[in-house]
């Protein structure tokens, strides 16, 4: 259970609070590149951690990432122009560059000028893996880029996701690193002998209640969800929390499953969800859906690209049509005859619908934490111990400066033989060194 003063540590991520600090100690994946599809294209108005900036592409194809507001008057630079390498305000022509700079003052005469004095507040970008990245820290030479496997392979061998969550970060994080609802709220209704025996599945249904190692990882914290699966064997569910805001499920094989997701505040009730995974190990535009031996998703057949168009609403982006106004179009008949134990159709709907319901910040004063939470307990220890550091002595959390750690993490399931489930730190060893790397 946290505190009020631990939860609002770990929730809050605007300027000056603790654990945004750690946030902007990172790279953040901000928009999808195909947002700014061309040279001199409208810009888009972006919220990162409860601030406001519009994004542009100029006209040699740089990403810049500007405060809205103008320094001359306070207008609006959405409404002003995209021209000639620059983002020009329409109140009375002064223009800035992708870095901020003010590069024209047409308003002024030339004996007046002073546009090397001003400067619109901006950020750096980056774009790699079809997205574009924010650095908002204050070093003077950005980190690089997060080491993950799925960034070192071939950017038409990777398939991304957006998708905005109504909640904040931190619970839609933790749905990610808890393994036991998945018994319940997507395969609660689901009878074993309706599923292949091979299916992984048939393991996280015959034994609803698993059983965990957690530890620290370089990265963040690690789960090791373990089951006996007859036959002298064992059945695995590894998986991580990568500082700051990053997770990998283990919602494939082991050995093929190369993928990160992030949970990225937009402001501290509302949450980017952004998944980048490997074209090769799951099919596109769709997660891993579990089956029945009929082919038929045991989810239930809801989609991550049904979403909402985008509007140009500083929360307009990539929003699911389900949602808390229509709950999250839930059918009772299903749910009472359990062809469905949510009646809410789709894992990542499901997924999305319950960790909304807990409210825009959930009230952790009233949980009641069970052995099933280890690693949740375990993860905001490890983000509590990160940002006091940081505040406290300026150490900057792992990762932020040797982003190269990433590389040492892989989630996914997998069967072993034998059921010594205290070795498994070396079952992670072996099959991480078998498995498959860009």
């Amino acid at each position: 259970m946290l505190t009020a003063e631990e939860n609002a540590l770990l929730t809050q991520t605007g300027p000056g609070a603790p654990m945004g600090n750690v946030f902007r100690s990172y790279w953040t994946p901000t928009l999808l590149s195909r947002e700014l599809p061309e040279p001199d294209c409208a810009p888009v108005r972006v919220k990162l951690m409860g601030e406001d900036f519009l994004a542009f592409r100029d006209s040699n194809g740089r990403v810049g990432v500007v405060e809205p507001r103008c320094p001359h008057r306070g207008a609006n630079l959405f409404f002003g122009r995209n021209e000639e390498c620059g983002l020009r305000c329409v109140y009375h022509g002064w223009k800035f560059d992708v870095e901020g700079n003010c590069i024209d003052m047409p308003s002024a005469k030339p004996h007046q000028d002073f546009k090397h004095k001003v400067r619109a507040k901006a950020y750096r970008a980056a774009e790699k893996a079809g997205i574009v990245w924010v650095y908002m820290g204050a070093a003077k030479k950005p980190p690089a880029l997060p080491g993950f496997e799925i960034l070192d392979v071939p950017e038409d061998e990777i398939n991304l996701t957006f998708i905005m969550r109504e909640c904040n970060y931190l619970q839609a994080l933790e749905g990610e690193i808890d393994t036991s609802h998945f018994g319940f709220l997507h395969a609660g209704h689901v009878d074993p002998d309706n599923v292949d025996e091979d299916a992984p599945l048939r393991q996280t249904i015959t034994d609803r209640a698993p059983e965990y190692h957690v530890s620290d990882a370089p990265w963040g914290t690690q789960y090791a969800g373990y089951r006996a699966s007859g036959a002298d064997q064992t059945y695995w569910r590894f998986a991580n929390f990568l500082f700051p805001f990053w997770t990998q499920a283990p919602n494939g094989e082991f050995g093929s499953h190369m993928h990160a997701r992030a949970w990225v505040p937009l402001d501290d009730t509302h949450t980017m969800f952004v998944f980048i995974w490997w074209k090769k190990a799951v099919a596109a535009n769709s997660q891993p859906q579990p089956t029945f031996k009929d082919g038929t998703p045991i989810g239930g057949t809801g989609r991550l690209d049904e979403l909402l168009p985008n509007s140009t609403d500083w929360l307009g982006r990539f929003r699911m049509p389900a949602n808390a106004g229509n709950d999250w179009h839930i059918d009772r008949e299903a749910q009472r005859n359990n062809t469905n134990y949510t009646g809410i159709e789709g894992v990542h709907l499901q997924d999305q619908a319950i960790t909304e319901s807990m409210g825009g910040i959930v009230d952790h004063d009233l949980e009641h934490l069970a052995p099933s939470d280890l690693m949740i307990t375990r993860t905001r220890r490890r983000m509590l111990i990160a940002l006091r550091a940081l505040r406290d002595t300026g150490e900057l959390p792992p990762g932020a400066e040797d982003p190269s750690i990433y590389r040492g993490a892989r989630s996914g399931y997998m069967l072993t033989d034998g059921l010594d489930h205290k070795a498994w730190q070396n079952v992670y060893d072996t099959e991480f060194a078998a498995a498959a790397h860009p």
